[in-house]
């Protein structure tokens, strides 16, 4: 009777939970199944184990599955926003998207490796999507470079990208100015356009955006259909980079 218990017990964990009902028992039934499936599980606990493994592949495939739908519901957000800023190469047949905080440290440390992907596969289309969570300093700097596009076009808010990515002053309207003159651009120009209705909107629809997607965090890329959230080094990157490409 034990060997039984104990081979329904192991054969009810890979079983759906519907092909197996503990109310079907009497009371000293359901004791003996319970008592039995504890005894095998102390007895061989690495399938616990191997069940949590199984259940984290499943969850991840899973969570794959969910932002590919979540791309695709809101593809034309992702990719073609006009208000969004283009690098890399425009006409490239991957898209990469970065949601992005001039604050964040991961942001700072993928940003070089980035520009160092584009530059090296020379086919990718990289989109940044202004993403500012990490308080007042984010939001002023992610205000400035929106409004050095608005004010100096595409190649300013490049460089203006790069620069705050890099900057480690002190934040403010009188920094970023003094900043957007040492890079030959008009600052004060550039600083009065940065409450227009147009910075609120793109940083707002950004934010709802970043909700539908399940982002909370920064860098988190978009390649193709799937989502990277967090920091991934360049030679990850890469790999997932040829992986996509090789895939269409």
């Amino acid at each position: 009777m034990k060997k039984f218990l104990a081979a329904v017990a192991f054969s009810t964990l890979a079983l759906p939970a519907q092909a197996f009902d503990i109310s079907d028992m009497n009371d000293q039934e359901r004791a003996e199944f319970r008592a039995e499936v504890r005894a095998y599980l102390l007895e061989n606990p690495e399938v616990i184990l191997e069940a949590y493994q199984v259940y984290e592949q499943r969850q991840a495939v899973a969570e794959v599955a969910r932002d590919k739908q979540m791309v695709q519901a809101n593809s034309d957000a992702i990719f073609n926003d006009d208000r969004a800023w283009v690098g890399g190469n425009p006409e490239g047949d991957i898209t990469l998207v970065e949601f992005m905080d001039y604050r964040c440290g991961y942001c700072r440390k993928a940003h070089d490796e980035v520009k160092q992907l584009l530059e090296t596969d020379g086919n990718i289309r990289f989109i940044v999507k202004e993403f500012p969570i990490l308080g007042d300093d984010s939001v002023l700097t992610s205000r400035f470079a929106i409004a050095t596009r608005l004010v100096a076009g595409d190649d300013a808010y490049g460089k203006m990208n790069d620069a705050l990515i890099k900057f480690r002053g002190k934040v403010s309207e009188k920094s970023m100015v003094r900043l957007a003159n040492t890079m030959g651009l008009d600052g004060k120009a550039i600083a009065a356009r940065m409450n227009d209705p147009e910075v609120d909107q793109l940083i707002g629809d950004n934010h709802v955006l970043a909700q539908k997607l399940g982002i909370s965090g920064t860098p988190t890329f978009v390649l193709q259909d799937q989502m990277l959230r967090g920091y991934v080094p360049l030679a990850n990157m890469t790999e997932l980079v040829a992986a996509t490409r090789a895939q269409k």
